[in-house]
């Protein structure tokens, strides 16, 4: 995926019998699921960890992440560099299991810079959102916004994508997925465009608060 122009943005097992008796049996005790919470990661390069080693791409130090903090999660990396909205309704059936019970939604960042009409971006991200819904599959929708160069009218036209999809939808929403990285060099990969691991760590420690809580909603709808 190309876009040096970031560098110009100033922005099971089963809980045993004897377990739950003993915690039904404290007041305020917390139910806790045992099962892992499985998570897809589905987006393109942002996702895939272009030119990043073994565990340092988002999924994976996503996970590191969430099991620091104790939670039981396995997030599967479905990330396709390149891949674009269009794309990735395509292959939705079979790049998300349907075991899945989160999905973090990544795409729309090479739509921009092909200059794809946002009005086609915006009616693949919505299919997709409805069809995660149909399988119950709960979405964490990651925004993008539009380069400079593309100019003031295309971007009023794509930057107001995701947050309307995630008020339609009623979705967690992290409206800029490269937030805090996309203008620091020292973040970045040598090409100016893609995380390196500590860019991608930076993203982690900023998006963690915003995923622990659909976590914990979550484990409080499947208690």
């Amino acid at each position: 995926m190309a876009c040096k122009f970031f560098r110009s943005f100033g922005h099971f097992t089963k809980t045993s019998s004897l377990i739950a008796a003993l915690v039904l049996a404290v007041p305020g005790a917390a139910i806790v699921r045992a099962e892992t919470i499985d998570i897809v990661g589905f987006g393109d390069s942002l996702m895939a960890g272009y030119n990043l080693g073994p565990g340092e791409g988002f999924p994976e130090q996503l996970e590191d992440a969430l099991r620091a903090e104790g939670y039981d999660v396995a997030v599967a990396n479905a990330g396709v560099s390149g891949d674009t909205s269009s794309g990735g309704l395509s292959r939705l059936e079979w790049s998300i299991p349907e075991t899945a019970e989160i999905v973090l939604l990544e795409l729309g960042a090479n739509d921009m810079l092909r200059g794809i009409p946002p009005a086609s971006t915006e009616d693949n991200l919505d299919r997709m959102i409805s069809r995660l819904k149909e399988r119950g599959q709960r979405v964490i929708l990651a925004g993008m916004v539009a380069a400079p160069n593309l100019g003031e009218d295309y971007a009023a036209k794509f930057n107001p994508i995701y947050a309307r999809l995630a008020q339609k939808h009623e979705l967690t929403h992290i409206p800029f997925f490269l937030e805090g990285v996309a203008a620091e060099p020292s973040l970045l990969l040598e090409d100016g465009m893609h995380p390196n691991a500590e860019g991608v760590q930076h993203m982690i420690e900023r998006m963690l608060p915003t995923i622990m809580n659909v976590l914990d909603e979550q484990q409080k709808d499947g208690a």
